[in-house]
């Protein structure tokens, strides 16, 4: 057995994600199952090294991860001396990314990183053509287009179920305390501007990728954000103003007359299936997709709705709604998208979402600023 060694620098993953999908469930998943086998004689290994401010904190990690001593430093540029390092991954602050990257690319590292790519889209597309121009491998992570629910969805599309397209409505959110009696669930920086935060900058970048790669180009936006909870208190237990926005109201234009709404909040209490679904009406049939899983309804199975509202409903709604079998075991999505990521670096295999995709998805939550700013329909250019 051939085994490829990758050495990773992955830096900032001492945050929720970084930790969590990257590092946890997607790095170290991957070396436990003995990495990622390409045929009975080959295979890639990953070996991450941990890059951060904070030693203390990149030790713990370290031994939550199973790592060696020697895969840890608070020394951006030594790590990106060594030769052995192929790839850098970032998860730090958006408004720093730029700077790891480009001493990244100055290095010859191959390029990994989180969303938003940078804090511009002038700057995240100024990435895609300084990393391309160095002719590194490149990408962006854009995790939900392997999650189970959307990879069902995308099944049903592909397949013909839905004839004509006509909307979709998409519903994210949940309530996030504001830190006055509660454990925190989101940093604080998440509500203060001058720190980046926001949802529309946070989560527009995801409707960016899942609406273009599932339904098609979007032709126009219009969007407003709204700063529903004015105060919120940080990881210090002090009060502070909440200068983000909070709350997403958006409607896409596809280019093929689809028309997409999606509503995001951090100020919303549950009452649906998931934290995340999205319904997608079509001439021929819907669908309701969650997170995990997707149920669809025919148009034989439709039933012939009548407005009454003087006497209760005589049709069970939910009873005409069919679950969509599992196609086989869906991975961790993160993890799924690091092992693709992984093949196209040492083997080549193709890997479409590069930093330009990333760009794209700056570029639509800049527009939806603009237009939340604005209040006005805003188009969408070409990227």
């Amino acid at each position: 057995m051939h085994t490829h060694k990758v050495g990773i620098i992955m830096n900032g993953v001492t945050g929720r994600m970084g930790t969590n999908q990257h590092l946890l469930r997607s790095i170290k998943a991957i070396i436990d199952q003995g990495g990622i086998k390409l045929s009975d004689s080959e295979s890639i290994m990953p070996d991450p090294i941990l890059v951060g401010r904070s030693a203390p904190k990149l030790a713990e990690l370290a031994r939550r991860a199973g790592l060696p001593e020697s895969r840890v430093s608070t020394d951006l540029d030594a790590v990106l001396a060594d030769k052995y390092n192929q790839i850098y991954f970032d998860s730090t602050l958006t408004g720093q990314r730029p700077n790891g990257v480009r001493k990244a690319i100055a290095a010859g590292k191959h390029i990994y990183c989180e969303k938003p790519t940078a804090t511009t889209s002038k700057e995240a597309l100024a990435l895609f053509k300084e990393v391309s121009s160095a002719g590194l491998k490149n990408g962006v992570v854009q995790d939900k287009l392997w999650l189970p629910g959307l990879v069902k969805l995308k099944y049903l599309i592909d397949t013909g179920f839905f004839g004509k397209i006509l909307s979709v409505r998409g519903e994210f959110g949940y309530w996030v305390f504001t830190g006055e009696y509660e454990k925190l669930q989101r940093p604080s920086w998440n509500y203060r501007k001058q720190d980046d935060g926001g949802i529309i900058v946070d989560m527009v970048c995801h409707w960016q990728y899942v609406i273009q790669n599932l339904f098609g180009d979007i032709k126009s936006l219009s969007c407003l954000g709204a700063t529903h909870v004015p105060a919120r208190w940080d990881e210090a237990g002090k009060k502070y103003e909440c200068t983000a926005d909070d709350s997403a109201y958006a409607t896409f234009e596809l280019t093929n007359g689809v028309i997409c709404h999606f509503n995001s909040s951090w100020t919303v209490r549950v009452d649906r299936d998931d934290l995340l679904t999205l319904q997608v009406d079509g001439t021929h049939g819907s669908a309701v997709a969650g997170l995990r899983d997707c149920k669809a309804q025919a148009l034989a199975a439709t039933p012939r709705c009548v407005w009454n509202p003087d006497i209760d409903s005589p049709i069970k709604y939910k009873d005409g709604w069919v679950r969509v079998p599992d196609q086989g075991v869906c991975d961790n999505a993160f993890k799924v998208q690091w092992e693709l990521f992984l093949r196209h670096v040492v083997k080549g295999d193709a890997f479409p979402w590069t930093l330009q995709e990333g760009a794209k998805g700056v570029q639509l939550a800049e527009l939806a600023l603009q237009s939340s700013a604005e209040r006005r329909w805003v188009d969408v250019p070409a990227l």
